[in-house]
């Protein structure tokens, strides 16, 4: 086309932007006829029918397959300043159509992969526009791409919701109740195939909504619970080689912790572990071990008394396993041992007098479960004393426990020389790190003394409930405690889940040290496609 061909064709757009812009004068179907042929004209033709096109497009309703398929058409030129005209004008195809809307949401989903920053702003600015318009159906639409697998659309339409849309839900997700009922049933569709950063990231969101928030009714927090339970695929054959899932279910379990403080019911996790991870625990990793730990530690408090009878047991034999019956040259894993008795006091304080068969102690609550008639002496012994000589088992964790706090405390005081002699920041940073490793150990040896102390007695008083103690890997709280500081984490332990997404997991270099969960251990996942895989699915968890 010569050059002065083209600026004919321009002029004639031009005019048939005119008429048809006449709001007086009549709206001939030829005209737009001709905007539309413009879309396969020149470069300057095509940047005019880009804005033509959507301007008069609720004019022509029996145009409007040739009129979206040609502004789709300019969405894909090659010139960008011609993408960006297009892109920006697909909202105004839905204004005064909203059939449209989940055809041109779904476009723009395809189109988020843009790489120039102009056309991802103007994808961008056009989805908001949509979802302003119509968020129930933009979303919907928008959700059918977590779940289709080309993966670069996925990841691209997760980054728009987790950064653009969820921000906005209290301006979005209106009226409140329904939009968050339908979103939410959005997010349970789409986790049947996600990784474990994409999980964290919407159970995060669901958490901040009203229906699950402060006010929420009982059922919505155990619908809540019940998407966890989901997803650590609690039905699913258990089998001790498969690590994935084995991190998914870890992962999950910590997820949940916030849930059981607000009255959910733990047994089906509690039921699961006591089950199949408990019998099989010498074949588990030690990072696995210490990840186990720690997790049944924190729900133990949330136990029902029933589940407490099932556990105790389990729990009984691995803290004879790990409280040697006499001194003995090899380190004990003070990590465990917290863990396994502030575990059992908690547990034994749902059921005391279930302690009377299981450690001969004398616990009098009235019940025939009692069985204050029969001699359990032998029990008592096992559990308490040695064999061949008469050394308490708690005595031997109580005395170690007291040299290493007494030569951890020795080290505390060597870290103000050492950070003033340091020579760089690295140094320091180093320093800092081991201070403190050397402070979580303190806190571990004095919970075990603290828990171990009641423990002498033949009818000893259970730290539950109320009496409890701050496990060392958890801030102490400073006030009376809100309902999600009882789980609240350290800096140190910062994310979800052991040997999620990465090989560090939140055990120790040494499995007999003080539980440092160094890194990202409990992370879940190294940002939006890391962490544990989907259930046969093909994302990585």
């Amino acid at each position: 086309m010569t050059p002065s061909e083209e600026a004919a064709l321009v002029e004639k757009l031009y005019e048939f932007g005119q008429r048809l812009a006449d709001p007086s004068g009549p709206k001939v179907e030829s005209d737009y006829v001709g905007i539309i042929s413009a879309a396969k004209g020149t470069s300057k033709s095509k940047q005019l029918a880009a804005q033509l096109i959507p301007r008069f497009f609720k004019h022509f309703p029996n145009l409007s397959s040739e009129a979206i398929n040609a502004q789709l058409d300019l969405c894909e030129e090659d010139e960008l300043g011609i993408r960006v005209q297009a892109i920006r004008g697909l909202p105004l195809l839905c204004k005064d159509t909203p059939r449209h809307l989940p055809k041109i949401a779904d476009v723009l989903g395809q189109l988020l992969l843009a790489e120039e920053s102009l056309e991802k702003d103007a994808v961008q600015k056009a989805l908001m526009s949509l979802l302003r318009q119509d968020p129930k159906a933009s979303l919907t639409a928008l959700f059918e791409h977590v779940e289709s697998p080309d993966e670069n659309v996925r990841e691209k339409v997760l980054i728009f919701v987790r950064e653009k849309v969820f921000p906005m839900k209290t301006e979005l997700l209106k009226p409140q109740e329904e939009m968050e009922r339908h979103v939410t049933d959005l997010i349970k569709k789409s986790l049947q195939d996600v990784t474990g950063a994409e999980f964290k990231m919407f159970m995060d969101f669901l958490k901040g909504l009203s229906i699950f928030g402060e006010k929420a009714a009982p059922e919505r927090i155990q619908e809540l619970l019940e998407i966890v339970e989901g997803q650590a695929d609690l039905d699913a054959q258990f089998n001790v080689s498969d690590t994935d899932h084995i991190d998914r279910l870890m992962s999950c379990l910590y997820l949940a912790l916030p849930i059981y403080v607000r009255g959910a019911s733990n047994s089906k996790f509690l039921n699961y572990i006591n089950k199949h991870l408990l019998p099989v625990f010498d074949k588990l990793s030690d990072e696995k071990k210490l990840d186990l730990l720690k997790n049944l530690a924190e729900s133990s408090p949330y136990a029902s008394a029933q589940d407490a009878r099932s556990l105790l047991p389990s729990n009984l034999q691995l803290l004879k396993k790990y409280m040697p019956r006499r001194k003995t040259s090899e380190e004990i894993n003070y990590t465990f041992v917290e863990c396994l008795l502030y575990t059992f006091h908690q547990l034994a304080s749902k059921t005391p007098n279930t302690t009377n068969s299981l450690c001969g102690y004398k616990i009098v609550t009235g019940q025939p479960s009692d069985r204050l008639g029969e001699d359990f002496s032998d029990l008592h012994k096992d559990f308490m004393e040695s064999c061949c000589i008469y050394l308490c088992r708690l005595t031997v964790v109580e005395e170690s426990a007291k040299v290493t706090k007494k030569k951890l405390t020795q080290a505390i005081g060597e870290f103000g020389k050492a950070m003033v002699a340091a020579k760089d920041d690295a140094a320091k940073s180093e320093l800092r790190l081991k201070q403190a490793k050397t402070t979580l150990g303190m806190r571990t040896c004095s919970n075990i003394l603290s828990l171990t102390q009641p423990l002498h007695e033949k009818s000893p008083t259970f730290l539950g409930g109320d009496k409890k103690i701050t496990l060392s890997w958890k801030e102490t709280p400073k006030t009376v405690a809100s309902a999600n500081a009882g789980v609240k984490r350290t800096a140190s332990d910062n994310g979800l889940g052991s040997t999620v997404g990465g090989k560090k997991g939140r055990g120790t270099e040494n499995p007999s040290s003080f539980g440092n969960r160094g890194g990202l251990s409990r992370g879940i996942g190294r940002g939006i496609r890391g962490g544990w895989r989907g259930r046969s699915r093909g994302r990585g968890y």
